[in-house]
């Protein structure tokens, strides 16, 4: 049997992020069917997420913002970043103790687990990153100097990489001279996300990068949602989602109400999250459903839109299921998500400021009457498909157990 389809014990690194742990899980679903030991390091709150797809979870203990106070990230770039190197800082001394006399043949992680590559050095063991986002293409660096040279410009910003580097150094990583590139700059990258998705795809490294598309599969644990039995056939279904994070937006969902009140053949999924109390939307009408968390995939298999705030997460769902996009994005990468799938011809990018009841009706009807986007939905649905999907992850990460 060649090494490559041996069983062997392969460890996963994440955050506890649903954006950074839900693409990785199917793959790992996967690994497991086909025979190998995963182990997945993550923060307690995820554990029976992870356990659920057969893996081990490895706990190590994160001092990252939560969902439950996203205001925590600050507004500034630095604001942004800090939290990471601080996080990896002080998990990699639990990681190296989780995993003292149970090291892994492969390490495999996503973008914001700093300690894995340095964990692949000191075990000698191949190392490859999973990117649940775009990745860097040719000419990227210089396109983004000028912001990195602003914050090396600032007496944050220094104090920031200085540490970044001796921590690479105090690990054995000094031939990384730009902390940057640990996570811009891997050796081998698997891209959980449809190509289409990527801006300048065609300057990306193909020998390092390879996109695999949309890794989805069962999804039962998250429960299941099914259309009203007493909706007629031709009835459409909408789904409003704004994620799990930036979800405290109750004139948005009222702006929604008001959009599609009692809109004859429509039913709405309204996921109002958290930190929203479904007393604050006041009237619900008839052909709306309230929830705080919907099982988000469940619906966009049976839906015919989608308001989404375009986390990668979602837009690739939906471009996974062929559904038109209303985009109204509130932070991050966001922004050039909605521009990506408006310019796919799947979406139309509509700012907060202007995602007014009277907008979000207009966007969403004329997307779904519209049947030169049905047809671009559908393409893209078969192209994403076509890149392989959580198999071919799976092909790709067995292929580096036999490099």
């Amino acid at each position: 049997m060649p090494r490559a389809q041996k069983p062997a014990h392969i460890a996963m690194f994440s955050i506890a992020a649903h954006g950074h742990v839900n693409p990785s899980l199917e793959v790992v679903r996967e690994l497991v069917a086909r025979g190998h030991r995963v182990t997945y390091a993550i923060p307690p709150s995820f554990a029976d997420l992870v356990a659920d797809t057969g893996a081990e979870p490895k706990l190590w203990n994160s001092t990252l913002p939560t969902d439950d106070a996203p205001e925590n990230w600050g507004t500034e770039l630095i604001d942004n970043i800090e939290p990471f190197l601080n996080d990896g800082i002080q998990a990699l001394p639990q990681l190296i103790e989780a995993y003292r006399g149970d090291e892994p043949d492969l390490v495999i992680h996503d973008i914001t687990a700093y300690p894995a590559p340095l964990l692949a050095r000191r075990w000698n063991v191949p190392v490859l990153q999973l990117s649940p986002n775009a990745v860097a293409w040719k000419g990227y660096e210089a396109e983004v100097e000028p912001m990195r040279a602003a914050l090396r410009g600032t007496e944050r910003g220094r104090a920031y990489y200085a540490r970044f580097q001796s921590w690479l150094e105090e690990n054995d990583m000094a031939s990384i001279t730009d902390p940057d590139r640990l996570v811009a700059e891997p050796g081998r990258c698997l891209v959980l996300i449809p190509q289409a998705m990527q801006p300048h795809a065609d300057r990306v490294d193909e020998s390092v990068y390879s996109f695999v598309g949309s890794c989805q599969g069962d999804r039962s644990h998250q429960g299941d949602w099914q259309r009203p039995l007493d909706l007629a056939p031709d009835t459409k279904i909408l789904l409003v989602s704004l994620g799990s994070a930036f979800t405290k937006e109750p004139a948005f969902y009222r702006a929604c109400i008001e959009a599609f009140r009692d809109l004859p053949d429509w039913h709405v999924v309204l996921q109002i999250g958290k930190f929203v109390d479904r007393s604050e939307l006041g009237d619900i009408p008839d052909n709306f459903e309230v929830h705080p968390w919907v099982p988000q995939l469940a619906v966009l298999r049976q839906a015919d839109a989608f308001i989404t705030h375009a986390g990668m997460g979602g837009s690739q769902e939906g471009l996974a299921n062929g559904v038109p996009m209303v985009c109204v994005p509130q932070a991050v990468d966001q922004f050039g998500n909605a521009d990506m799938l408006q310019a796919l011809g799947v979406g139309r990018h509509l700012p907060k400021g202007e995602a007014t009841a009277r907008a979000l009706r207009e966007a969403v009807l004329s997307l779904v009457n519209d049947p030169e986007v049905a047809a671009n939905a559908e393409r893209l649905r078969g192209d994403a498909a076509a890149e392989g999907g959580t198999a071919r992850a799976a092909d790709l990460i067995e292929a580096e157990l036999g490099a």
